[in-house]
């Protein structure tokens, strides 16, 4: 037998390190190829940017706002308190008023009521007339003051309500040919404060809002009175707050307020039909 020389160990250990490494490193290679692959990460979610704010639109002041401002205005000059904030504050708010008017049925010819209808079945002819109220400087307790004259506008009836259409009634409210009584009196009213005689932007000087109108007999139905619809923005009276109350008869009386008012237009309608009858546009111009 012959014996291994050293040339001979040496090439076989040699031959057996790299049987080693081959199969080790296809083994590596093997697994490698055959494991799962890692799963990949979840992807991460963005927030969307916030829109940008957009500025509200001041909202429309309506019938029950006007008569809550007043009353807080009246409930603050009786109890001889500062005029509340809130009613300072919305001097420059816009307002949609709704005032509701012969509600008692049509006015008998040559009727003196500031606020009227009347249908010619006959003719198929209805008339209105409304004319709105004067007052003058003492009216509102305002001698001292050079730089605002008279006023213009309309009394709010029944402003213990905030309805916008005539009550619901059964038969005639009051006997034809008899101005309704109003005890005590009108308490609230809404108005365009003018400067002197200079001022006439917008004055009607007692110039009524009539209008005639062919509505067949089989379409009309005046049920439930008319209305008018008075749009604009509340103004200071005097340089103050926008409502102004005094007591004529003293500190029992209850107050007597006015909303100042630049009005810009003045609509009439049939609250049954939804029929405007007419519009009149103020046209008068921001003081």
């Amino acid at each position: 037998m012959q014996e291994p020389s050293v040339r001979t160990s040496r090439l076989a250990i040699a031959g057996g390190l790299a049987a080693i490494l081959v199969v080790g490193g296809g083994g590596f290679f093997l697994g490698r190829t055959t494991a799962p692959a890692p799963p990949a990460p979840a992807p991460v979610a963005v927030p969307a940017p916030a829109p940008a704010p957009v500025p509200e639109t001041p909202k429309n002041l309506e019938r029950g706002d006007l008569i809550a401002l007043a009353q807080r205005a009246a409930d603050a000059f009786a109890s001889g308190e500062a005029m509340p904030k809130a009613v300072a504050d919305a001097a420059g708010r816009p307002f949609e008023l709704l005032l509701p008017f012969g509600c008692g049925g049509a006015s008998e010819a040559g009727a003196s009521l500031p606020m009227q209808w009347r249908y010619d079945e006959a003719e198929g002819t209805l008339r209105v007339s409304v004319q709105p109220m004067m007052w003058s400087n003492a009216d509102w307790n305002l001698e001292d003051r050079a730089d605002t004259g008279a006023a213009e506008g309309f009394w709010i009836t029944r402003p213990w309500s905030s309805s916008t259409v005539c009550p619901a009634r059964a038969g005639q409210a009051f006997p034809r040919g008899v101005e309704p009584l109003t005890l005590p009196g009108q308490t609230l009213a809404i108005a365009q404060f003018f400067g002197g005689e200079g001022d006439r932007d917008g004055r009607r000087n007692g110039r009524p809002f009539e209008t005639v109108t062919r509505v067949a007999a089989e379409k009309f139905d005046g049920s439930r009175g008319f209305r008018l619809r008075i749009s604009g923005r509340l103004e200071a009276v005097a340089g103050n707050a926008p409502v102004r109350c005094v007591q004529p008869a003293g500190a029992e009386q209850r107050p007597i307020c006015v909303i100042g008012a630049r009005i810009d237009t003045v609509r009439l309608e049939n609250p049954t039909s939804e029929d405007v009858l007419a519009t009149w546009t103020i046209g008068r111009s921001a003081q």
